[in-house]
C-alpha cells in the first residue's frame, strides 16, 4: 500500500452519511483509510451509511491505514451477495490530532511623527495580478433510466456506468489473477450492479457489458459464474422497471 502523508484529513468530501455502502467503502479505500462495519446491519452494497467515527473534518495521524468505523442502515433494496464488514487489508488505530490554539501577537505601536513634519499617506500596495481560473466544462446531464423512491442520484463526477463496465472488461484482459485484482474486479462489479439497480443512466447497457466482462473473467481467471448470475438477475429487474 502506498505511503500517505504524515497527516490525513477526513474532509467534508469524506462525509459518508447517506451514501450507499459500496460507494462509501470505495471512497475510503481510494483515500488511504481502512473501514470496519459495526452494529446489527451488515456491509451489503445497497445499505447506506448512518454514521461514521471519527466524523468528517477530523485530522488524524498517518498510522498506516487509519480505520474508520461505520454504522449502516437498511434500505428498501435487497441485500445481495456476501456482506463485507471489514476492509480487505489490515487497518490501524485512529489517532486524532489536537491542534494547538493559536495566539495573536499585538502589533508594535507606531511612533508619532515629529511636530511640524509633513505626514504622507501610506501608498497602498497593489495586489498581484492574477489570471482568471480556466472554466471547466460542466458535466452533461444523465437522465435516469427509471425513478426509485429513496435511490441516490448518480454522481456526475464519476464516469458513466457503461464506460466503467467497458474499462473493467479491458482491464481483465490485460491483468492476471491475483488477490488484489480479484478484489478490484468485485468492487467495480458491485458498483455497476448497484448503480444500475438505482436506475442510473444506461444501466441496462452497462450490465450487458458487465456480463461480457464476467465471461471473460471466467475464461481467464476461472471466476465470474456467481457475479454473472447477479448481473443477469439485475439486468432483468432493470429492464422490467424500464417498461
Amino acid at each position: 500500500m502506498r505511503r500517505l502523508p504524515c497527516r490525513l484529513r477526513l474532509s467534508s468530501s469524506l462525509n459518508l452519511s447517506g451514501q450507499a455502502f459500496v460507494f462509501a467503502k470505495g471512497t475510503l479505500e481510494d483515500t488511504g483509510f481502512a473501514w470496519h462495519v459495526m452494529g446489527p446491519v451488515h456491509g451489503y452494497a445497497a445499505n447506506k451509511v448512518a454514521s461514521q467515527s471519527p466524523p468528517a473534518g477530523t485530522r488524524v495521524r498517518d498510522t498506516g491505514a487509519p480505520t474508520i468505523i461505520v454504522k449502516l442502515a437498511r434500505t428498501p433494496y435487497p441485500e445481495k451477495g456476501e456482506p463485507e464488514d471489514v476492509s480487505p487489508y489490515v487497518g490501524t488505530p485512529v489517532q486524532p490530532i489536537r491542534l494547538a490554539p493559536t495566539t495573536v501577537t499585538p502589533a508594535a505601536p507606531v511612533p508619532a511623527a515629529p511636530r511640524g513634519a509633513e505626514q504622507k499617506a501610506p501608498t497602498a500596495a497593489k495586489p498581484p495580478a492574477t489570471k482568471p481560473a480556466p472554466q471547466s466544462a460542466a458535466p452533461a446531464e444523465r437522465s435516469a433510466a427509471f425513478v426509485l423512491a429513496g435511490a441516490p442520484k448518480e454522481p456526475l463526477r464519476e464516469m458513466p456506468l457503461p464506460q466503467r463496465a467497458k474499462l473493467l472488461k479491458a482491464w481483465i484482459a490485460s491483468h492476471s489473477k491475483t488477490r488484489a485484482n480479484v478484489r478490484h474486479f468485485l468492487y467495480q462489479h458491485s458498483w455497476i450492479v448497484t448503480g444500475a439497480a438505482f436506475g442510473w443512466w444506461h444501466g441496462a447497457e452497462a450490465l450487458e457489458q458487465l456480463i461480457a466482462a464476467d465471461r471473460l473473467a471466467r475464461k481467464r481467471w476461472g471466476i465470474g459464474t456467481k457475479s454473472e448470475l447477479v448481473a443477469s438477475r439485475t439486468l432483468a429487474e432493470v429492464k422490467a422497471r424500464m417498461k
